[in-house]
């Protein structure tokens, strides 16, 4: 008697038997157990299944479950907020914790805004809290320098060395670095265009034909390859090549001295290529929101100040 194992293998099921064959007369085939399993796939989980991709059946569900979490652990935020402020006697039972009546769309923005300058009563206090408790922001993560050299850097300290110094990025960094410094911080979006668009004001006086107002808006924000190949439809210009030995000490003396004196075209191109391309190796959305962090700083603004302002201006405004 041979025993045979049958495997019908589909993109969603897998149908299989375990039979007995019979060798000689003397024998009688016979099916010792048969069965299907069925893999219920998405359209895009066959897909990758077709071609041999690997399927994480968990992830939706691990997404899910973080967004149940998190839901969970804001109403328990809220729910011992709303205790608390019942227990010092705020607020009580019949208190209306949200916007009511005519004309007071906004009008929890409007309390958070005046807190910071006038008196507003507990109640209304207690319905600031709760807006800052339903969104609390997010932890910034800080630059350290390497052990040797010791402490924490933040970015708001360099932005400010840089606004009260009158520097850019380049020229800070190209300062670190002929100390015998080595590590290089990192810097703000906002920061990092201004030093292009200085580089760009310079050097457009030595070639107006070539640094035009409508050829930096194409330019602007471009990643370094993307730049030079600009350059090179456009004018058919090359970036200068790095030579010296200390390529990283050249690139940041490029930089610095595009904003005081005339350099070869290739040159400027160069610096603006690297300028650009510590503009793409910034964080996208959270550099956005560290730019927007500093602007509250540097003009003395509380964030419900600024949402404030621009809800005044328009309505529609996106928080």
């Amino acid at each position: 008697m041979k025993r045979i194992l049958g495997l019908d293998l589909g993109t969603n099921s897998i149908g299989w038997a375990l039979v007995n064959e019979a060798e000689n007369t003397d024998e009688k085939s016979s099916i010792v157990k048969l069965g299907v399993r069925v893999n219920p796939l998405t359209v895009d989980e066959q897909k990758n299944f077709e071609i041999g991709k690997s399927i994480p059946t968990n992830a939706a569900r691990t997404l899910k479950r973080n967004a149940r979490r998190n839901l969970q652990r804001y109403k328990l935020r809220r729910d011992y907020l709303i205790k608390c402020l019942r227990e010092y006697g705020w607020i009580d039972s019949d208190t209306m914790l949200y916007e009511w009546g005519n004309h007071t769309t906004f009008e929890t923005y409007r309390l958070r805004a005046k807190a910071v300058t006038e008196e507003i009563s507990l109640e209304e206090l207690g319905r600031v809290l709760l807006m800052i408790n339903k969104k609390r922001g997010y932890k910034s993560c800080r630059k350290v320098k390497s052990s040797d050299e010791g402490q924490l850097i933040d970015s708001m300290e360099i932005a400010m060395d840089l606004y009260h110094n009158d520097m850019t990025p380049g020229e800070y960094v190209y300062s670190l670095l002929s100390k015998g410094k080595k590590y290089v911080p990192a810097f703000y979006r906002s920061d990092l265009l201004n030093e292009f668009d200085r580089i760009w004001n310079c050097q457009s006086v030595y070639y107006p034909d070539i640094l035009t107002p409508q050829f930096k808006e194409l330019v602007r924000g471009k990643n370094a390859q993307g730049t030079s190949k600009l350059f090179k439809q456009q004018y058919n210009l090359f970036t200068a090549d790095n030579k010296e030995k200390d390529k990283r000490l050249q690139a940041y003396r490029r930089r610095t001295d595009a904003l005081k004196k005339r350099l070869d075209i290739e040159d400027v191109a160069a610096a603006l290529c690297d300028v650009n391309k510590d503009v793409n190796a910034s964080s996208g959305y959270l550099g956005a929101i560290s730019d927007r962090s500093k602007k509250l700083f540097f003009n003395k603004q509380t964030v419900g100040q600024f949402l404030m302002s621009k809800l005044d201006k328009d309505s529609h405004f996106s928080v």
